[in-house]
């Protein structure tokens, strides 16, 4: 059993997320004394010592701290952590919600996109000059992936080149993993893994060194937990199914 509930959104993501935009600005600081965050740390292992407790900060909520959980989600701590609630915080804005953790993790996801070997996935280019690129979270199983996929030959029209990253939702080892996996072990990858959005099975084929299981923790660790899930360069998430035009008018086309 799960110790932590999934909070559900809304969205065209194959995964239940919502569609938000995230905030570039800079978190303020968030620190907290050490007494404060050794009395709470305290109460929380006296529950569940098992976890392990990272930074405690203060929180956009007054009266209310951020505790990391190791491996696990961010809570919010009421007083000295006689109750705590988990899940996403929203921050409601004029036309939209912000997803306020989301806002810490741009700079991080910039940095991990940029370091990628383009080798590693699966790439769709423009025939012309590129003029915005999306790396995408996909799984092969997933229908508004597959949606977004029969979209490629208009994002690529429009200059966009597609660059895809293994995320199969059902976890490493499950029968979606090993369909990613025979693609991106495939001599053609692009074809095979166009066969395997079009529904149509391709030989098994799990080779060595294959870059799935690393791209699947990348986007755990990116914030990502359904598909389509879009990483822009800058590190922005885009989580869900959006249209060639969407895509033109977020890239600033």
């Amino acid at each position: 059993m799960k110790l932590f509930s999934v909070v559900a959104s809304i969205g065209l993501f194959c995964f239940g997320l919502g569609v938000l935009a995230a905030d570039k600005s800079a978190a303020d600081s968030r620190s907290v004394t050490p007494e404060v965050s050794a009395a709470i740390i305290a109460r929380l292992q006296s529950a569940r010592s098992d976890l392990v407790y990272l930074s405690v900060e203060t929180s956009p909520l007054p009266g209310i701290h951020q505790v990391q959980v190791e491996n696990g989600p961010l809570l919010y701590v009421v007083n000295q952590g006689e109750y705590f609630f988990d899940g996403s915080l929203y921050q409601v804005r004029p036309g939209l919600m912000v997803n306020v953790r989301d806002m810490e993790q741009v700079g991080m996801r910039a940095e991990r996109i940029a370091a990628l070997d383009l080798n590693d996935m699966i790439i769709f280019s423009p025939a012309a000059e590129t003029r915005g690129v999306l790396n995408v979270f996909t799984d092969v199983d997933c229908g508004f992936c597959r949606k977004l996929h029969q979209d490629v030959p208009q994002l690529n029209a429009a200059g966009i080149e597609v660059r895809y990253l293994a995320f199969p939702r059902a976890g490493i080892d499950s029968p979606s993993y090993k369909k990613i996996v025979s693609a991106w072990c495939a001599k053609d990858q692009r074809a095979a893994l166009s066969q395997l959005k079009n529904g149509i099975a391709i030989e098994e084929n799990l080779c060595e060194g294959n870059p799935v299981a690393a791209q699947y923790l990348l986007g755990a660790e990116m914030g990502v937990n359904g598909t389509p899930a879009i990483v822009l360069n800058d590190g922005t998430l885009i989580p869900g199914y959006r249209t060639t035009a969407d895509f033109v008018r977020l890239l600033g086309l």
